[in-house]
C-alpha cells in the first residue's frame, strides 16, 4: 500500500492570543509525530512511506491536491492539533474529493482529546488515540489483511454510523525499542529556528511526559508517566543525524533534566566521542545545579529554556510550579556564569492575575537577563486542570472547546482567563511586555555583543523588525 502522512498547510488557524509577529520569528520545525509513526511504519511494513509537510513546504491546497494526486496513496494520516483542525478537516476532505476510497486517519493532540467528535467528521475513518507509532502500524496491518479493528488498542472508528472505541493506546514503555524518526523523507535544510546559530537544525524528543504537574499543562496523549530514552540511544541519533550533515539540535523533552544521572552520562558520551554539536533543552528551575551545568556546557549546549510563568509567588503556587521567586534567580544566574544562555516563559493572566502581579513579571523577566523571554497569554487549553476549574467555577461559560470540536470555525475565540483583566487588557500587557523587553537598550546591547555570524544576525534583526510591530 501507499501510505501518505500529511502535515497539513496553516491557512486556517483560530485566532492566536500570541501576536503573529511573535509566531512569525519561531521558524520552522520538523512534524516529529509524523516522522516517528514513519519510522514505525517503514520498519514493520512492507508499505510505501511518504511525508508531506505543507507548512514547510509553503504548500497551498490547489498544489497539495496535485502533490497528493501525484502520489495516489491509498492510506492518509493527518496531524491535527486543536489550532491546527480545521486545516485538517480540509485536508481529509481534499483527500476524499480526489479518490473517495482512501481511508482517512487523524493522529495527534486534538484527536485523542475528542476522539469521538473528530472520528464523526465523514471525513474521517479512523482516529488514533494516544501514541501513534504502534496504533496506526497495526491500523495499516488491519486494512491489509483484514484483521479485525476491535483488537487494535488506539484505533477509533465507525461502524454502520456508531462510533467504536478500541481504548487509547498504551504508552510506549521502551522508547529506545522506537527507530529514529524518518528524516530521510523530509528535507532537513527546510527547518530553521530564530535561535539557531546556522540555518538549519532539526528537533528531538529525548524522553515523554513530565515530573511535575502545572495546572496548565496538557500532554494527555503522552501519559501520565514520565519516560526517558537511555544515554546511548540518545547520543546514537545524534551521531546519525551528524551524518545527515546537522549539527544543531532543540531538544523538544517537556523536562530535559528530569533524571539527573542520565543527563550526565548524555554528556559524558557526547564528549567521550568527542561529537560536535550544539543544542538546546527545556529544564525546570528546580532539576539543574552548579555541577550539573558545567557538565551540559562542555558538552555543546548553548540554550535551556525554563518555565518562569510568573513573578508573583502566590501565582506560582496557584499554578503548582513547585518552585520559588529566589530558586529561579538562582536557576538563571548559575546558568549565565556556565556561559549558556537562557530563554525565559512568562505568561500573562494566570488565576489572580492584576496589573501589579503581571508588572512583577515584566519586572522579572528583566531582571533576570535572559538572552530571549518569550510572553504568552494564558489560555486554559482543553484537558487541563485549568479548564476543567473554569467551567466549574463558571470563569469559563460552557464548554467552550468541546463544542469548537464538534463544530470548528475560524472566528472561535479561545478561552483565557479573565478574572480580573478581559481580553484586550490582557493583550495590551502582552504587547507591553514584549516592548519593554526587546527595546530596552541594556537588552539590545547585550544582544549585539554575543552575535556569532551574519546569518545569526540576520535572523534575529528580523525578528526584531516584527518585535516592533507591536503597536
Amino acid at each position: 500500500m501507499k501510505v501518505l502522512l500529511v502535515n497539513p498547510p496553516r491557512e486556517n488557524l483560530i485566532e492566536s492570543i500570541l501576536p503573529a509577529v511573535i509566531e512569525e520569528s519561531r521558524g520552522l520545525s520538523p512534524p516529529l509525530g509524523l516522522l516517528y509513526v514513519a519510522a514505525h511504519a517503514r520498519k514493520y511494513t512492507r508499505h510505501q512511506i511518504e511525508i508531506l509537510d505543507s507548512e514547510a513546504e509553503g504548500l497551498t491546497y490547489p498544489e497539495l491536491k496535485e502533490r497528493i494526486k501525484g502520489i495516489d496513496p491509498e492510506v492518509v494520516g493527518i496531524t491535527a492539533m486543536t489550532f491546527t483542525l480545521i486545516d485538517a478537516l480540509k485536508v481529509a476532505r481534499l483527500v476524499k474529493e480526489i479518490k473517495q476510497g482512501v481511508k482517512v486517519a487523524l493522529g495527534g493532540p486534538h484527536p485523542h482529546i475528542y476522539p469521538e467528535e473528530t472520528v464523526s467528521f465523514p471525513e474521517v475513518d479512523f482516529v488514533i488515540q494516544g501514541e501513534g507509532e504502534r496504533a496506526f502500524t497495526d491500523l495499516l496491518g488491519a486494512l491489509e489483511d483484514g484483521r479485525r479493528l476491535r483488537q487494535i488498542k488506539g484505533v477509533v472508528w465507525k461502524d454502520n454510523g456508531k462510533v467504536v472505541r478500541g481504548g487509547a493506546a498504551e504508552p510506549v514503555a521502551d522508547l529506545d525499542g522506537l527507530p529514529f524518526p524518518a528524516r530521510d523523507l523530509t528535507d532537513i535544510h527546510r527547518y530553521c529556528s530564530v535561535l539557531a546559530r546556522v540555518s538549519h537544525c532539526t528537533t528531538m524528543i529525548t524522553s515523554r511526559g513530565c515530573p511535575f504537574r502545572c495546572r496548565f499543562c496538557a500532554r494527555p496523549h503522552l501519559g501520565k508517566g514520565f519516560r526517558c530514552r537511555s544515554a546511548g540511544n540518545v547520543v546514537e541519533e545524534f551521531e546519525e543525524c551528524l551524518t545527515m550533515g546537522i549539527r544543531e539540535f532543540l531538544i523538544y523533552d517537556d523536562t530535559f533534566t528530569g533524571d539527573r544521572e542520565r543527563v550526565i552520562d548524555i554528556c559524558e558520551q557526547i564528549l567521550g566521542k568527542g561529537l560536535k554539536l550544539r543544542w538546546d533543552i527545556r529544564a525546570h528551575v528546580n532539576t539543574v545545579d552548579e555541577e550539573l551545568l558545567g557538565r551540559l556546557k562542555q558538552a555543546g549546549c548553548e540554550r535551556i529554556h525554563y518555565g518562569v510563568e510568573s513573578g508573583n509567588p502566590d501565582i506560582l503556587l496557584n499554578l503548582r510550579k513547585g518552585t520559588t521567586i529566589e530558586r529561579v534567580k538562582q536557576a538563571f544566574r548559575l546558568t549565565r556564569e556556565a556561559g549558556i544562555e537562557t530563554l525565559a516563559y512568562f505568561m500573562i493572566g494566570s488565576p489572580g492575575e492584576d496589573l501589579a502581579t503581571a508588572g512583577q513579571s515584566i519586572a522579572l523577566a528583566r531582571e533576570l537577563k535572559p538572552d530571549y523571554v518569550h510572553f504568552s497569554i494564558l489560555m486554559p487549553f482543553p484537558a487541563t486542570e485549568l479548564y476543567r476549574d473554569g467551567v466549574e467555577i463558571g470563569l469559563i461559560r460552557q464548554d467552550c472547546w468541546q463544542d469548537f470540536a464538534r463544530s470548528p470555525r475560524k472566528d472561535f475565540l479561545p478561552p483565557v482567563w479573565e478574572e480580573n483583566l478581559n481580553r484586550q487588557e490582557l493583550t495590551r500587557l502582552l504587547k507591553k511586555a514584549y516592548r519593554d523587553f526587546y527595546r530596552s537598550p541594556a537588552y539590545i546591547l547585550r544582544r549585539l555583543t554575543r552575535v556569532r555570524s551574519l546569518g545569526e544576525l540576520w535572523r534575529q534583526f528580523r525578528a526584531g523588525l516584527r518585535i516592533q510591530r507591536l503597536e
